[in-house]
């Protein structure tokens, strides 16, 4: 038939070209060991430079992702909202100081949103411990943790500092019931959609009718 004419190129062995010349590059991984032992290098002598401050950095509000792909996920966001700073009673001013994020963009669309990442601040202030800048009785100042309450403190270097609580998505088999068996959710739509298109006509008979009496 009219085919192309077959002209297969076995020319590549075992991922190189015949021959000592042209010979495929390999990415190796032999310094593994090597890289790993750096990487917890670089995490202790980072974890000694911020201390006794938390790892992670500031402390970030859990929000919801975009797009329906992911919006049933929960990840940290850029920084609270100024509701939420209002809300935990703590000012937008003060919250960088203090180690908090803070996103005069972002917009609080839900009150449970809102509660959770209020709850999330509360505990973050119960929890913190402000050190005095300086040294003697003058670096001290409103608002410092007590000299006492300062001695032998754990570094927090967990990768959230407050760990995010993510709700199992998961919903396990069961028996159908009678009532969902009988429940149609075409007439549950369809009666919806009609009380919406008369919905404007029904108000204006109901005031009519109020007006005649």
């Amino acid at each position: 038939g009219n085919h192309v004419i077959p002209n297969v190129h076995f020319r590549k062995v075992n991922g190189m070209t015949k021959g000592g010349h042209y010979r495929a590059m390999f990415r190796t991984w032999f310094d593994q060991a090597a890289r790993k032992k750096r990487r917890s290098q670089n995490r202790k002598a980072k974890a000694a430079r911020m201390a006794p401050r938390p790892v992670a950095g500031l402390l970030r509000p859990v929000v919801h992702p975009p797009t329906q792909r992911y919006n049933m996920k929960l990840r940290l966001g850029k920084g609270f909202t100024l509701e939420e700073l209002r809300e935990a009673k703590i000012s937008p001013k003060l919250a960088p100081t203090i180690g908090i994020a803070v996103d005069h963009r972002r917009r609080n669309k839900c009150a449970e949103s809102l509660q959770a990442n209020v709850n999330r601040l509360k505990l973050y202030k119960s929890k913190l411990l402000i050190f005095p800048k300086t040294s003697g009785k003058k670096g001290v100042k409103k608002g410092d943790t007590p000299k006492s309450e300062l001695q032998n403190v754990a570094q927090n270097t967990l990768k959230e500092i407050i760990p995010v609580e993510r709700p199992a998505l998961r919903v396990k088999a069961r028996a159908i019931t009678g009532e969902e068996k009988e429940a149609s959710a075409y007439k549950t739509l369809k009666k919806m959609r009609t009380n919406l298109k008369y919905d404007g006509a029904k108000r204006k008979k109901a005031a009519e009718g109020k007006e005649e009496k």
